[in-house]
């Protein structure tokens, strides 16, 4: 049985950053899927419920993969007559044409390929910065040096929706994926990221040791964890 006590460095086949096409885009076509079947996109939109989204406002999504939650976000934005910017940022090539490809009916949505942690996002760049199960992909020394990229990169709030590392969520998405994935490495990467994935002292831990002192925790269904950081109390 797996260590659910701590969290796993077991690599994911998803880290590889040169993964080409022929693997990718059937991979970013069933995780669009698998987000939409979990709520995943629940956990943006309740926090856009908290926080003030307002006309001329920039959310950039950090590993950003296919932009499935890019276009989902604009799909809102249109529907509440909300003129939004919003860019993807991902270091998988493959991944950037496939999420442009995807994206060329939403003109609001524009991607950058780089590395999350490179020169090419700066200070308050955004005004909000989001993630989807994509911050489980760091040790905790390097979680600790994106979350304060992201602090302050985002001039207003940072959500970040990721995973709570439990038992149930670990069998539950293997089940899932052995009867809906055709993709090896959607089976592999599933239950190895619910194992890198957190628990909430840990969270709580990690946001501290980043010296990030507005932030709110929530548990949200399917085994998600929703932070939103108010960056305005950023250190100066």
């Amino acid at each position: 049985m797996p260590d659910f006590n701590q969290r796993s460095t077991q690599e994911e086949m998803m880290d590889d950053f040169s993964l080409p096409h022929q693997i990718i885009d059937p991979i970013m076509d069933e995780l669009e899927v698998v987000n939409k079947l979990l709520g995943g996109y629940a956990v943006f939109f309740n926090a856009f419920e908290k926080i003030e989204v307002k006309d001329g406002m920039i959310i950039s999504d950090w590993g950003c993969g296919g932009g499935d939650s890019l276009r989902v976000i604009a799909k809102w934005a249109r529907k509440r007559n909300l003129k939004i910017k919003l860019i993807g940022v991902d270091a998988t090539e493959s991944a950037i044409e496939y999420a442009r490809h995807k994206s060329e009916d939403f003109p609001e949505i524009s991607y950058i390929l780089s590395d999350v942690m490179s020169n090419q996002l700066l200070q308050n760049q955004f005004d909000i910065v989001i993630s989807s199960l994509f911050t489980h992909h760091f040790i905790d020394s390097d979680w600790i040096k994106l979350i304060q990229k992201m602090n302050d990169c985002a001039s207003k709030y940072v959500i970040i929706n990721d995973l709570h590392r439990h038992w149930f969520a670990y069998y539950s998405i293997g089940l899932i994926t052995s009867i809906f994935s055709n993709s090896d490495m959607v089976k592999h990467d599933s239950k190895v990221s619910v194992l890198r994935s957190f628990k909430r002292l840990e969270l709580e831990k990690l946001i501290q040791k980043a010296q990030i002192n507005a932030f709110k925790i929530k548990w949200m269904w399917a085994f998600r964890w929703q932070i939103i950081i108010d960056t305005s109390s950023k250190l100066a």
